[in-house]
């Protein structure tokens, strides 16, 4: 099927359709990987306005996110708290066990479960869901490990390409207006 982004097999959109969370890593996927540090110790990162426009769009449409994240970082927690992600996950550098523990808590199989990544560590989580994804530019061994491998590429909309994909397969795709992201 012709999708926004490009044909996707109907076997994808068939597992997007069930998706009632999305959990997402973040550098590298939320942000281009890359991270800035300032003399002082101060960490900077970039965010693509179109990821966040997409999460409160899938927020809306009444699939859950939640990030899962290796690194501790205030300027994550304010960005998911923004966008209003209620389940932020940070310090995990073995996600598998979080992302186990998130599903029981959310009583939710993890066949209802969508994991977007972009490296090795991302691997155990896509293999355990029932949509797997990779942004485009991620290491090769989690690209042969996705269901799914994004059009764009991390940090440059592939979050919101995921987001629209789910709710495009779900008939739940709109427009929202002045929210902010």
């Amino acid at each position: 099927m012709n999708t926004l982004y490009g044909e996707v097999n109907s076997h994808t959109l068939a597992q997007a359709k069930n998706i009632k969370l999305l959990v997402c890593d973040v550098d590298g996927v939320f942000s281009d990987g890359r991270i800035y540090l300032g003399n002082d110790g101060e960490e900077l990162k970039a965010f693509h306005t179109k990821d966040g426009l997409g999460i409160k769009s899938l927020g809306s449409s009444g699939v859950a996110v939640a990030i899962i994240t290796g690194r501790n970082s205030a300027i994550v927690k304010n960005r998911m708290t923004a966008l209003n992600v209620k389940h932020i996950i940070q310090g995990q550098e073995d996600k598998l066990p979080a992302l186990t523990a998130l599903a029981t808590e959310l009583n939710l199989p993890l066949t209802q479960i969508a994991y977007i990544g972009d490296d090795v560590p991302d691997i155990a989580c896509i293999n355990a869901v029932g949509l797997g994804i990779a942004v485009q530019d991620a290491h090769p061994l989690t690209l042969q490990a996705a269901n799914y491998i994004t059009f764009t590429r991390g940090g440059f909309g592939a979050v919101r390409e995921v987001c629209d994909l789910i709710m495009q397969s779900q008939n739940t795709l709109t427009c929202v207006t002045g929210a902010s992201v």
